[in-house]
C-alpha cells in the first residue's frame, strides 16, 4: 500500500516540500494495517506547524508540532486506490 505516489497541483502549490515529505513519512511509519484514506489536518499553533494525522479503520490519531517556517492551515487527504496513491487538498476531492 501507498506505493506509486502522486500529488495534485494544489498540494504542490500550497504544501511546502519539507511538509510533504513529513506527511509521507507519517504514512510510512504507521503500523499495519493502514486504511486506504489518510487524513492530515494542518494548522498553526503558537507560530508552529500543527499536524493531526488520522485514519478511520483501524482507528488512529496522532498529533505533531513542527518548527517549520511559514506554517499553513489546510486539510490533506492521501488516498490509495490499489494502483497508486494521491496526496490532495480536501477541496480538490
Amino acid at each position: 500500500m501507498f506505493e506509486n505516489r502522486y500529488l495534485t497541483r494544489g498540494v504542490q502549490a500550497r504544501i511546502p516540500l519539507a511538509l510533504q515529505i513529513f506527511l509521507w513519512d507519517c504514512i510510512d511509519n504507521l503500523p499495519e494495517p493502514k486504511d486506504y484514506l489518510q487524513v492530515f489536518r494542518l494548522s498553526v499553533c503558537r507560530e508552529m506547524q500543527s499536524v493531526i494525522h488520522e485514519q478511520e479503520q483501524p482507528e488512529f490519531k496522532k498529533e505533531y508540532l513542527l518548527n517549520l517556517p511559514h506554517p499553513i492551515t489546510a486539510k490533506v487527504y492521501v488516498i490509495d486506490d490499489g494502483d497508486h496513491c494521491t496526496m490532495l487538498l480536501a477541496e480538490e476531492y
